[in-house]
């Protein structure tokens, strides 16, 4: 029985996830991941990466997430999952480096200026 355990990072978001060969079943912090992520749109990020792999309903799926918002751990889960498919079967690698699921986002939110409202938006400017 191949266990596997493997962290993606988006943004601020942490997902540690365990891999485990079962029937498919996903959850998060103690939680199925439908009711984790309600809406479809993220249920469908976290699946992304065992539908593309084709590994849907052969693993079970523990995750731990921590820091940013639904969306960004959404893709930290994806990332998890898709680095441990490929590391207990790496033949799965080209189907998801292909479908990007194998690179980690690296955009971050840009800090704010001093002098400045925000990261680029300027005070409001009076010419007279």
């Amino acid at each position: 029985m191949p266990t596997t355990n493997t962290s993606g990072r988006r943004k601020t978001a942490v997902a540690r996830i365990y891999l485990t060969d079962g029937s498919g079943a996903i959850t998060v912090n103690g939680k199925d991941y439908k009711e984790y992520f309600p809406t479809l749109p993220l249920q469908y990020i976290v699946t992304q990466s065992t539908e593309v792999s084709g590994s849907a309903g052969k693993f079970d799926v523990k995750a731990n997430v921590a820091g940013g918002g639904v969306k960004g751990q959404a893709e930290a889960v994806r990332l998890a999952i898709a680095k441990a498919i490929v590391e207990l079967d790496p033949e799965k690698k080209p189907s998801l480096r292909a479908k990007g699921l194998m690179t980690r986002d690296d955009r971050m939110v840009e800090r704010k200026k001093p002098g400045r409202k925000k990261a680029r938006k300027r005070f409001q400017f009076s010419k007279r």
